[in-house]
């Protein structure tokens, strides 16, 4: 995992955890249709971002392909 990824991971999950809280508030009310509905929608924003492609995620793939071709961890060159 790219550091351009792990960033569009951690604003997802930015995103998703208020959902998932007012899931569980609703859930500790006793609300348990609207509890469950948001934690669903929670799961379903991570899911998403998580194995769905996307077109806006094509330019962040080749960005981390190419600064992985060019910058190489020197662990890597040793075993050459």
């Amino acid at each position: 995992m790219g550091i351009i990824s792990t960033f569009g991971t951690v604003i997802t999950l930015v995103l998703a955890l208020p959902v998932a809280m007012l899931g569980s508030f609703y859930l500790v009310q006793g609300q348990t249709m609207w509890g469950v509905a948001m934690l669903a929608v929670a799961a379903l924003m991570f899911a998403v971002k998580t194995y769905v492609t996307t077109p806006d995620d094509l330019p962040a793939m080749a960005a981390e392909q190419t600064v992985g071709t060019i910058a190489k961890d020197p662990d890597e060159d040793e075993g050459d």
